[in-house]
């Protein structure tokens, strides 16, 4: 079971962030799941998740998510990440920086019946803010 979990998330990966295909989502994510990490104000389920990643492509339309390892125990897979884009439109507020920018971040999946039921995600946001100037770096 392990190893299939690993390949649903690598397949989830590459489906819904690197095809840039938000409706994949559905393929992936069990209809009751429950999105541990949604930001304040948006649902925690399928459809928050499709307008985060369609709001996210629109700001990033070139995004690759690539995994740098998966680690799988029973009904969990945990992926450690790293993603790049360019900041080419509005993000929470912000305008166009135009910057490339690469950030990593762990996503940890419970899988039940072949779909993802219970996600978190943890990722450097900071990080990702410095690289577009939108926040200053440490010390600068």
């Amino acid at each position: 079971m392990s190893e299939e979990n690993k390949v649903l998330l690598r397949r989830y990966f590459e489906e819904a962030w690197n095809k840039h295909n938000p409706a994949a989502i559905d393929e992936f994510y069990a209809p009751d799941v429950v999105n541990h990490s949604a930001p304040p104000g948006t649902p925690n389920d399928r459809a928050g998740m499709k307008a985060g990643l369609g709001m996210f492509l629109g700001a990033f339309p070139d995004v690759k998510v690539t995994s740098d390892f998966l680690v799988a125990n029973g009904d969990k897979v945990v992926s450690r990440w790293t993603m790049t884009a360019t900041h080419t439109g509005e993000w929470l507020g912000t305008p166009a920086t135009g910057k490339r920018m690469e950030m990593t971040g762990i996503t940890i999946a419970r899988v039940a019946d072949g779909k993802i039921a219970e996600v978190w995600f943890e990722s450097d946001q900071m990080g990702m803010m410095q690289q577009l100037g939108v926040v200053p770096a440490p010390g600068g």
